[in-house]
């Protein structure tokens, strides 16, 4: 039996979840996503889809082969996060009063509080991960190393899906856990009067505006710090990225069953997904 793909698609997956913890990438991903489920408060697997569907539509382009896409992230580092972290401080206003972005409505409106924001978080989070040096360069080589178009997909899809896993496992956690549920997230704690209209805040609103404002003052810091640039530590997980793929790699040409045990896997999780998210509405 010949291996699937001249690289692993486990070995993707496995090197996406080691570009997660760049710090670059760590650092906003993961706060930002949950800082959107406090502010969501339920439907924590759907607020995750949506989430996470930003941040495929922004890295499969490149995956595709966008180079410019590619050069444009790099380019424009800085200014990226910068905005990105203005962004988030408006976020974070905007869910301390309850407000949700205007955005239209993009279906399923009863699976989730806000899909079409939380989408546009995702993509948000997508560009600052497309700009975190390790994550972009590792995709690109992982997928330049498939042979043909439709193998260069699924590799990058492998490799995002490594990148956000870990999120939907948090938010089946959180979910299964019912942590937004405890009623004194729930509490008010005062009134924000702003112009004639008076917003009620919540706990959980609270600590939604405290991370995001929190992100994103530290992003627009660390950035003009220099301290998002590409240094030791992100050249470091650029590497171990590569090194991982390469290895698992190795054991997949040896076990080749296990990239169709990785294929099956994951088939049966976005089906067990697509229950969890949509079964019971």
């Amino acid at each position: 039996m010949e291996p699937l793909f001249q690289l692993s698609l486990l070995a993707a997956f496995i090197a996406g979840m080691v570009a997660l913890f760049a710090p670059c990438c760590i650092t906003f991903l993961l706060p930002t996503y949950l800082a959107n489920i406090f502010r969501e408060k339920k439907k924590v697997l759907g607020m995750t889809f949506f989430y996470s569907l930003g941040i495929f539509t922004v890295m499969l382009p490149v995956v595709l082969g966008a180079k410019a896409l590619s050069q444009l992230f790099f380019k424009l580092h800085d200014q990226t996060y910068l905005i990105g972290g203005g962004f988030l401080l408006i976020v974070g206003f905007m869910a301390l009063l309850g407000v949700k972005l205007p955005m239209p409505k993009i279906g399923l409106d009863k699976q989730a509080n806000d899909p079409g924001s939380t989408y546009l978080l995702g993509i948000f989070s997508g560009i600052a991960s497309a700009c975190c040096a390790p994550v972009l360069i590792g995709v690109v080589a992982l997928s330049t190393l498939s042979p043909t178009l439709v193998q260069s997909l699924l590799v990058g899809f492998s490799y995002v899906l490594g990148m956000v896993t870990p999120l939907y496992l948090a938010g089946l956690l959180i979910d299964k856990k019912n942590v937004l549920a405890v009623p004194w997230l729930r509490r008010p704690i005062g009134e924000f009067k702003l112009g004639k209209k008076t917003y009620l805040v919540l706990v959980t609103n609270l600590v939604s505006f405290v991370l995001f404002s929190l992100i994103g003052m530290a992003t627009i810091f660390l950035t003009l710090s220099g301290r998002l640039s590409m240094g030791a530590s992100e050249a470091s997980v650029t590497r171990s990225i590569q090194t991982v793929a390469l290895a698992v790699t190795g054991w997949v040409e040896k076990l080749i069953f296990l990239d169709w045990l990785f294929v099956i896997l994951v088939g049966w999780g976005l089906y067990r997904l697509y229950q969890l998210i949509w079964k019971n509405d």
